[in-house]
């Protein structure tokens, strides 16, 4: 199994994040990269992520919000 992200404008269109993403074996280290470099994203033009398990959708979740919080 493979985690990845999908780095998104907020109309959902796919861009290009300021943090060059990794590939993870597992959903917790998924998680905690985008912990440590949401802001990153978000100050690089990404306002919301999706999450895959291969091709699988997860979850989407927004970086905004998480700004916000």
């Amino acid at each position: 199994m493979v985690w990845t992200w999908r780095f998104e404008k907020a109309d959902g269109a796919e861009t290009t994040p300021a943090v060059e993403p990794e590939e993870f074996t597992t959903q917790g280290d998924a998680e905690s990269w985008i912990g440590e470099v949401w802001k990153e994203l978000l100050d690089g033009g990404a306002e919301q992520v999706t999450l895959f398990e291969d091709d699988t959708l997860i979850y989407k979740m927004s970086l905004s919000a998480a700004a916000e919080a």
